[in-house]
């Protein structure tokens, strides 16, 4: 039982951690967005800086005046996103070990300044049984959620 836990638990700091290598360690809160539904494996990241909350691309806008700036190729950003599809894949294979049912979706939040960490998972399918909605719709939304109630 604790295996399966730590392995899991792993898997989603893993996941903090490659975001945050991202912004060099330089960020208030890290945002993860992951999904696997119907074999359809999705996930974003994004920032609050400087109270401000950012999409990756966009992380530089939050820095003060003086602020070493961030490397935002696509190339990185790509790394981060193949890292926790990857992620996705092995929490995928550590439920089926398991025999546990696999989220269909996670919700990450680390702040930085407190070392918390919190998570919300859902099981039900969230957008593949819609006609319009894809992950990268609900993960926008979940951006706008949080930058409009200050999360």
């Amino acid at each position: 039982m604790k295996e399966f836990e730590d392995r899991f638990s792993e898997l989603q700091s893993d996941m903090i951690s490659i975001c945050l290598k991202y912004v060099e360690d330089r960020a208030d809160k890290v945002y993860v967005y992951a999904s696997r539904e119907e074999g359809v494996i999705s996930s974003k990241f994004f920032y609050l800086i400087n109270n401000k909350y950012v999409k990756p691309h966009k992380v530089n806008d939050a820095l003060e005046n003086g602020d070493e700036r961030y490397d935002v190729s696509t190339e990185r950003g790509f790394m981060v996103l193949d890292i926790l599809n990857e992620n996705i894949g092995k929490i995928k294979v550590l439920c089926k070990e398991y025999e546990r049912d696999m989220p269909t979706e996670l919700k990450l939040i680390y702040d930085a300044k407190s070392g918390k960490f919190q998570a919300e998972y859902k099981y039900d399918l969230v957008y593949t049984n819609d006609d319009i909605k894809t992950a990268r719709h609900i993960a926008n939304e979940w951006f706008e959620e949080i930058k409009n109630n200050n999360l």
